[in-house]
């Protein structure tokens, strides 16, 4: 029986993404940030009871008899500065650490290679103005190298030196023999030795070359070349529609649609949210709308596709039995953002009426979301809150207990059912040619 176009189409795109997603570095990629959420979520959390607790003026601590608390911020800003302001030497551990792996490298001393190349190609000299007179500050490390403004120059830096260590590992010239006698450990410390010192001196010499020849520094080249206009495009509207836009696609042909553009996705959006979270916790003017908890209460409630909008249309009009079991087995899972039963089940997957509210809807209620945002009306993410969180609990947490952003959440879901009721009507009449 010959194909149907859907069905050409989804094996094409499908070969295409498998493709995709089995590069070497969008796996690497990938899995660095998936072990880097609790770090992030954990400075996150710090920022909320900053917020929401130690705070003398917003939080708990501005109650009398709780007054005590406000002493207690300091505990909270340390767990933020630990987590949000190393981002990117923890990113550049863990990338040299899974690099390696696929290398056949095991251990966690690539990663300690990759962090000191970085470092290397960073100046550790700060100029500053302090009562009209310049100041420099000798053997320090300034905080946009460290923070979330050098996860570009640093996920490139720790691919590179890996490379170029593992390379040099498999050279037999270089390693070092050791006696029989000698344990095993330090017969491995000894054969990296030479590798080590050749790669963090080839990318020091690197990052002396750029900085002569141009004059600037690595890191401002990539933040300024690569970094900040990709943050500019994935910051306005339109960028994070067409993300949105890719992503549903790729879940309509029956393909993880998140995990498709997570690589674009996690360093542009959660590098967001940490600027955001640290200028809160500075006092600070939160700059950013998009970011990953936007994506999150606004354009994924009840899982991709805003599907919680869908299982209510079903409990309000659907008469389909199938529909209606899907529906039951589905809403506990989907209070949390779990939608995989909907979209394989129901089916949502190559299915022509629920895929147009499907690709549709998130994009209607991340513009809704964003333009509530940019009047005030919501207040900005501040908060990294885990994507399981059910929706109203999550906006308000991600926001630090904004009841706009709740609201606003609320009338996404409601436009999320509106937008599903028609195409439910539909799918009730097709019930006898449906298996």
């Amino acid at each position: 029986m010959e194909k149907s176009f859907m069905d050409k189409l989804a094996d094409v795109l499908g070969n295409v993404a498998n493709k995709i997603n089995n590069l070497r570095y969008i796996m690497v990629i990938k899995n660095a940030f998936a072990a880097l959420i609790p770090v992030i979520i954990t400075g996150a959390f710090g920022t909320l009871f900053s917020a929401m607790v130690f705070d003398s003026e917003n939080g708990l601590a501005r109650i009398n008899a709780l007054r005590f608390l406000d002493n207690l911020k300091p505990i909270s800003s340390a767990i933020s500065y630990v987590t949000l302001s190393f981002l990117t030497i923890y990113a550049v551990f863990l990338i040299g650490i899974e690099l390696a792996k696929l290398n056949n490298i095991p251990g966690i001393f690539p990663g300690i290679v990759a962090v000191m190349s970085y470092l290397s190609v960073n100046p550790t000299t700060f100029e500053f103005i302090f009562e009209e007179n310049n100041v420099i500050a000798e053997n320090v490390l300034a905080k946009q190298y460290t923070d979330t403004k050098g996860l570009f120059l640093g996920m490139f830096v720790a691919i590179v030196s890996i490379e170029l260590y593992s390379w040099l590992g498999r050279q037999d010239r270089l390693k070092l023999k050791m006696p029989d006698t000698v344990p095993p450990t330090v017969s491995a410390s000894f054969s990296a030795l030479f590798p080590t010192i050749i790669t963090v001196a080839t990318v020091a010499t690197a990052g002396f070359v750029v900085k002569s020849a141009t004059g600037m520094y690595a890191y401002d080249i990539i933040y300024n070349v690569v970094q900040r206009p990709l943050e500019g495009i994935v910051q306005g509207l339109p960028g994070i529609l067409l993300l949105m836009l890719l992503a549903q696609i790729f879940w309509v042909i029956g393909i993880h649609g998140n995990q498709m553009i997570k690589p674009i996705r996690e360093p542009l959006l959660l590098a967001a949210i940490a600027v955001n979270t640290e200028a809160f916790e500075a006092g600070k003017e939160v700059p950013n709308i998009i970011t990953m908890p936007f994506w999150d209460m606004y354009m994924s409630m009840g899982g991709s596709g805003v599907t919680i909008g869908l299982l209510i249309a079903i409990l309000l009009v659907g008469k389909r039995d199938d529909m209606r079991e899907i529906t039951k087995l589905s809403l506990a899972p989907g209070i949390f953002n779990i939608n995989e039963p909907v979209i394989f089940g129901m089916p949502i997957m190559l299915n022509p009426i629920l895929a147009i509210p499907f690709i549709l809807t998130p994009l209607i209620t991340g513009t809704i979301g964003y333009f509530a945002t940019a009047m005030g009306f919501a207040a900005k993410a501040v908060v990294m809150v885990p994507w399981p969180m059910p929706p109203i609990v999550n906006a308000y947490l991600a926001t630090a207990g904004d009841i706009g952003a709740v609201i606003t959440q609320v009338i996404c879901i409601i436009v999320s059912i509106l937008i599903y009721l028609p195409f439910v009507q539909v799918s009730n009449r097709t019930q006898d040619n449906v298996a």
